[in-house]
């Protein structure tokens, strides 16, 4: 199983549908929020049997998307959100305890367009995998290019997470 990954990308399309074609086929795409209006046009740049799954965000103003979303990705159970209502913008502490006491595997975020992955830990609980594939059009990280992430769920379950940049 094929997962684009991506967030913020504020109707600023060309990279999204770059990345489509260049990722494709996909069986499913994630968008974390921010799209803009964009999120009506985003079924028709995917292949057929893609599933699409889309949360709103902060900018998402005159959208009917659902704020979060709680979905199974094979046997993983997995939160979409924006992050803004976790304060994700200082750290994704707040989102990770939540999305432990929810009992999800793992959270996505977008909001702080900055690409981020981890393994959260606690002795006695199962792991946590947090993750912010960053934005396509703003990026705000060190060297300003436009990130996304793919998952792929190997034919044993278990997922494979890598984050790609623009050129």
């Amino acid at each position: 199983m094929k997962i684009l990954i991506v967030s913020d990308t504020h109707r600023k399309d060309e990279n999204l549908k770059q990345v489509i074609a260049r990722s494709g086929p996909l069986d499913m795409l994630i968008h974390l929020g921010d799209a803009e209006g964009s999120e009506h046009m985003i079924a028709t740049w995917v292949n057929e049997g893609c599933d699409l799954e889309m949360i709103l965000g902060n900018n998402d103003f005159f959208s009917c998307l659902d704020r979060e979303k709680d979905i199974m990705i094979g046997r993983y159970r997995t939160l979409l959100t924006h992050g803004h209502y976790y304060n994700v913008s200082v750290g994704a502490e707040y989102l990770a305890e939540e999305a432990r006491a929810r009992g999800f595997d793992i959270a996505m975020y977008g909001h702080t367009h900055r690409p981020f992955y981890e393994v959260s830990r606690k002795p006695g609980d199962k792991d946590l995998i947090v993750l912010n594939p960053g934005s396509l059009s703003y990026p705000r990280q060190e060297g300003r290019k436009g990130s996304y992430m793919i998952m792929e769920l190997s034919e044993g379950g278990r997922p494979r997470f890598r984050t790609y940049y623009l050129d």
